[in-house]
């Protein structure tokens, strides 16, 4: 600067009424002056280089942009757009800016709603999602799920249009997968609770067996008392025809009739039939007790009596044990829930079966079972005299394959399924230790 300085000459001699003095005041006032105009280039220069790394930045995320994103002004035509349109497009910037938006749409439908958003005065600064049709390189119609966003002008008004669209082929190809794998588990979820329960009725067996034996024991019984007593008919009948036909005295017939004791097949022929009835609906009713706890059940929900269901929990586990349990159960009347009888009767034998074997090793097991109304809320309670839950086991008791039991004992899904088919219901199971001693399993359903 102070050679610049040097370089502003003295005039040769000096002006009237100048002196050197008044000449150095003017040379320092030059002198800041440049020392400003410096600044103010640096500083300048210092906005253009801001400005310039603010442009490559706002056009570094344009191109980064998954999103297609177009601005238009108030007439329709793009100003700009980024790499994302342009790509999906086919056709670089330079030729889409100043071309009508509409003639990137593939029909007229996506036309008219992006003509009216455009033209729309109120429109939400938060701007409006709109689905429309692009078109691509190839000439096939895109479906993209744009947002429409005015663009305010520094008078506050509007001077445009700016959309970001993404299209959302892939989105539906992502959301049928979902949907189709979400099918899959729930159709493996109903194959996974259809096993257990298999594996439930399975214990069952021994039980059903021994039910089964006393009714089909009468009927073969009854069966074969039936053919003796059909060979005596036949021959009594047949020495009628005969004795009738040689007009023989009625002495003989008499005396037939009591070798075949006739009189007491009679009296006996309707206890039979009607043990025979009896022991086949037994075996009719146990038959269908097992097809319709085996069976699928179906989605829909109904009103059950949950006494009933406990009921027959009760007896069909009681008839699998070897040894006997005994239940402190005092049914009332109808207790009625939402649901499938199916499912809550899977529940509660499954509870049940638990409580049978934590009280397994007792001297006297037993078992408690308790029902209770309040507040639209039916309240179950089953407890044992076992030696009840550890404390680590508490927070794991429902978790999937999580079991206390010898290999080959148990799956380790009981309780998990029961609390699955429990949360479907719209209730709540859980498990705690009785301040008595033993578990105690809590079961909670809306009432119907």
């Amino acid at each position: 600067m102070n050679e610049k300085h040097s370089r502003i000459p003295l005039p040769a001699a000096p002006m009237e009424g100048v002196d050197e003095s008044t000449w150095m005041d003017v040379i320092q006032k030059m002198d800041e002056v440049y020392t400003r105009l410096i600044d103010d280039e640096v500083e300048l220069e210092k906005k253009n280089a801001e400005l310039e790394q603010s442009q490559q930045f706002i056009f570094s995320v344009l191109t980064s942009m998954s999103d297609v994103l177009v601005v238009c002004d108030a007439n329709g035509l793009i100003e700009q757009a980024n790499a994302a349109l342009c790509e999906l497009a086919g056709r670089p910037e330079d030729q889409l800016r100043g071309t009508q938006l509409y003639a990137l749409l593939a029909d007229a439908s996506s036309v008219a709603l992006a003509r009216a958003a455009m033209d729309k005065a109120d429109a939400p600064r938060a701007g409006e999602a709109i689905e429309l049709n692009l078109l691509d390189r190839q000439g096939q119609a895109v479906s993209v799920d744009a947002n429409c966003t005015p663009r305010i002008g520094g008078n506050g008004r509007r001077v445009g249009t700016v959309w970001v669209g993404r299209p959302t082929a892939e989105l539906k190809r992502a959301y049928h997968e979902m949907r189709a794998a979400h099918e899959a588990l729930k159709r493996t979820q109903q194959q996974l609770l259809h096993s257990e329960k298999m594996a439930s009725l399975g214990q069952l067996v021994a039980g059903v067996a021994h039910e089964l034996n006393n009714p089909i024991s009468f009927v073969l019984g009854n069966v074969h008392a039936l053919r003796k007593y059909c060979d005596r008919l036949q021959t009594y009948i047949t020495a009628v025809h005969a004795h009738a036909h040689a007009h023989e005295p009625e002495p003989v017939l008499q005396a037939l009739r009591q070798m075949l004791r006739i009189e007491h097949l009679m009296g006996d022929l309707p206890s039979l039939i009607e043990g025979t009835l009896e022991g086949a609906q037994r075996t009719a009713d146990i038959v269908h007790g097992l097809k319709r706890f085996s069976a699928m059940d179906p989605e829909e929900r109904k009103p059950v009596n949950l006494i009933e269901v406990i009921e027959r929990a009760i007896h069909w586990v009681q008839k699998g044990r070897a040894t006997p349990v005994e239940v402190r159960w005092q049914p009332g009347g109808q207790c009625m829930v939402m649901g499938s009888a199916g499912q809550l009767q899977q529940v509660m034998m499954n509870l049940l079966q638990n409580g049978f074997d934590a009280v397994g090793h007792s001297p006297s097991p037993r078992v408690w079972v308790s029902v209770e109304v309040a507040d639209g809320q039916v309240r179950v309670a089953l407890r044992d005299n076992g030696p009840g839950i550890a404390p680590e086991h508490l927070l794991r008791i429902f978790d999937p394959f999580f079991t206390t039991k010898p290999v080959g004992k148990g799956t380790g899904l009981g309780l998990s399924i029961s609390y699955g088919i429990v949360e479907q219901h719209g209730g709540r199971l859980s498990a705690r230790n009785a301040a008595g001693g033993g578990a105690e399993f809590l079961l909670e359903l809306p009432q119907a």
